[in-house]
């Protein structure tokens, strides 16, 4: 549709290297995984973002992780971090101790988000060892 095409050419007019594009991609998800339910951001997002990373040769199923592992980490970063609310409600602590409690585990996740996203050939493995 017109809405993707365009979002598709703004993008590709700030670049057209691909490992940018990526970067500012997960840069955007992870934002709005702080302040948007999973399911509502993925039926709104994919339909605009699957065409561009198609354009610049992403596989589908690549993004797709890359985009359910942002939104993710999404949930459990401050400032709304969804989950973390419900862990605090939970374990009957507060919302900054429970922030503070789940902080050293946003690096690993941030270290995975990295390599699922900038090495596709781990990501892809098995779906192609047995669909192709």
């Amino acid at each position: 549709t017109k809405i993707t095409d365009n979002v598709a050419d703004v993008v590709l007019a700030i670049t057209d290297k691909p490992w940018i594009i990526l970067l500012l991609v997960n840069i955007f998800l992870l934002i709005v995984g702080c302040f948007m339910e999973t399911i509502a951001s993925i039926t709104i997002l994919v339909p605009v973002l699957l065409p561009l990373m198609e354009k610049i040769g992403v596989d589908p199923v690549h993004f797709g992780l890359v985009m359910v592992l942002n939104l993710m980490i999404g949930l459990l970063t401050p400032p709304v971090g969804m989950v973390l609310y419900i862990l605090a409600r939970v374990a009957n602590i507060s919302f900054e101790r429970t922030t503070r409690a789940c902080a050293p585990f946003l690096i690993p996740l941030i270290a995975t988000l990295i390599i699922v996203t900038y090495w596709p050939g781990l990501v892809l493995f098995l779906p192609n060892l047995f669909y192709k």
